[in-house]
């Protein structure tokens, strides 16, 4: 690797391979140690092709669950299953994973900037702006540069598009399914809501027990399916279908949607 070569975004490589194995370094102890990461179906990862995966996962907060996703791929193709046992793994992580933000988060100060050179796939969200709904058409330079990610590499998508569960899939993730016909991984995590602050920064509480299920790829006809169809199969993979209420407690759910209002506030 040439020490300037740049991925297709404009980021030098090297670089995003230090900040990588800094930040890989640095947090390793927030899912092996002051908490404990349970990990189910890693070995999947190791089958996948190098490009044109898309992950798609409910989502607790804004960084960790990205964080604890590269900890886990990148453990998982140095050999380890369903184990981030031994950081050094993240000496030679892959370079070609990306993840889909918000455009307004990635901006919010020094650390959000330097974490987006890690992979961030910046949007401008169509729903929400500053803490206010808003109404505004998709960019079509941000679908392109989802592409293009998909085209070098791995994406992570959280396609309710915010850290309040049971909130409805947002229907663009099923358009760039249809359009780029990626290898659809779904993934399930719970725990870190409980762990960290909704930014994902700061441990909360220690000794909780987060995990991560790594599920089988979807199997979708992207050329019959719809959307809608599509949309469905998500709420069911990612477990954020109203049926899963039922598990649930409504009081929990209820309590959480309260406090990501307050904290928009």
């Amino acid at each position: 690797m040439g020490l300037f070569k740049r991925n297709p975004f404009g980021h030098i490589l090297f670089l995003k391979k230090w900040i990588i194995r800094v930040f890989g370094l640095l947090t390793h102890r927030r899912f092996r140690g002051f908490n404990e990461l349970q990990i189910e179906g890693s070995e999947i990862l190791k089958d996948l092709p190098d490009t044109n995966v898309l992950f798609i996962s409910n989502h607790q907060t804004y960084f960790a669950d990205v964080v604890a996703m590269f900890h886990v791929f990148n453990a998982s193709l140095s050999g380890r299953v369903d184990s981030i046992k031994h950081v050094g793994y993240i000496w030679n992580p892959k370079l070609n994973i990306y993840y889909v933000a918000a455009k307004e988060t990635m901006k919010a100060g020094l650390l959000p900037k330097i974490l987006a050179y890690v992979g961030s796939i910046s949007i401008e969200r169509t729903w929400r702006s500053e803490g206010k709904d808003v109404n505004r058409q998709v960019r079509m330079s941000d679908i392109s540069n989802i592409g293009k990610a998909l085209d070098d590499g791995w994406v992570i998508t959280f396609p309710q598009g915010t850290t309040t569960p049971f909130k409805p899939i947002r229907k663009g993730t099923a358009h760039i399914i249809k359009r780029y016909n990626p290898v659809v991984i779904p993934i399930v995590i719970d725990g870190f809501r409980r762990s960290f602050d909704k930014k994902g920064l700061r441990v909360k509480k220690k000794n909780i027990l987060q995990s991560m299920e790594i599920k089988a790829p979807l199997e979708i006809d992207y050329d019959n399916e719809t959307t809608d169809e599509i949309v469905k199969k998500i709420e069911f993979a990612i477990e954020q279908h109203p049926s899963f209420l039922k598990v649930i407690p409504k009081s929990e759910i209820k309590a959480q949607a309260e406090l990501d209002k307050l904290r928009e506030w």
